[in-house]
């Protein structure tokens, strides 16, 4: 597996499809790696040059001090890029990786021909509550969080008719580093662009589960009412929802990136 130091970070990464064409960056989310995007990079890697990565604390990536901030975890991409030697690509994030192209939306938007934010807000959650959940997590390890982070990604159903694919992704997060998600939960307390969202100047599209409990289609609506040039897709998902419904995920970034 490639991997590149990024300031105190070793970031771990893989890439998918020709270097010649349209390079397509994958951020994960909370307690994963670059891996929950497999559905994805094996549908787009014949169009794209599809890169994944594992935000830093996470997958194979190294877990320098903490805490992180959302500025550490947008830079980490950047110069993912810069070391790649790619002047400009698209980005679909979700969740924290959706904050994470909220911010480089704002921030390098002259890097960014597109930007995708799926099940993600422009603040997610409440300060306390991550701040309580890192706490939870360097004191008792990741297995309280994996124990009940099935209801949180997934319907019902797809719980009931995919129990292998939530299984994986439960065992990843119990098995990944407790620092690093601890370390992300405390960038996630601070991280607001509530009020940054108005200066984006490039498109984006809002992926927005309609099952989603953690971030809701208000915090969808939100960002497209204050983001000039925004799009709003709604899909019968929850909170992971490029897992849970792969075809229509897969579409809304094609589509978004090839004809806006």
């Amino acid at each position: 597996m490639p991997s590149f130091q990024s300031a105190d970070a070793q970031i771990n990464y893989q890439t998918f499809g020709e270097p010649s064409s349209p390079a397509l960056v994958f951020s994960n989310s909370l307690g994963t790696n670059y891996g929950m995007w497999q559905k994805q990079f094996n549908q787009l890697k014949d169009q794209f040059f599809v890169i994944c990565y594992d935000t830093r604390g996470h997958g194979s990536s190294s877990t320098p001090d903490g805490p992180y901030t959302v500025e550490q975890l947008g830079e980490d991409v950047v110069r993912l890029l810069d070391h790649l030697n790619i002047s400009k690509a698209a980005f679909c994030g979700i969740s924290m990786g959706g904050l994470t192209g909220q911010w480089l939306a704002i921030h390098y938007p002259d890097r960014f021909s597109h930007v995708v934010v799926a099940n993600t807000a422009a603040k997610i959650g409440q300060e306390q509550a991550w701040l309580d959940r890192a706490k939870l997590v360097r004191e008792q390890g990741l297995q309280p969080i994996a124990a009940t982070a099935a209801s949180r990604w997934f319907t019902d159903p797809f719980i009931q008719s995919h129990p292998a694919i939530v299984n994986n992704l439960c065992n990843d997060l119990s098995a990944g580093s407790a620092m690093g998600y601890a370390n992300c939960c405390e960038a996630l307390a601070k991280a607001d662009v509530r009020d940054q969202l108005k200066a984006i100047p490039i498109p984006v599209l809002i992926i927005a589960g309609t099952q989603d409990p953690v971030t809701t289609v208000a915090d969808g609506q939100f960002m497209q009412q204050q983001i000039p040039n925004a799009q709003l897709v709604e899909i019968n998902a929850s909170h992971i929802s490029n897992i849970e419904q792969v075809d229509a995920f897969n579409q809304a970034v094609f589509d978004f990136i090839t004809t806006t």
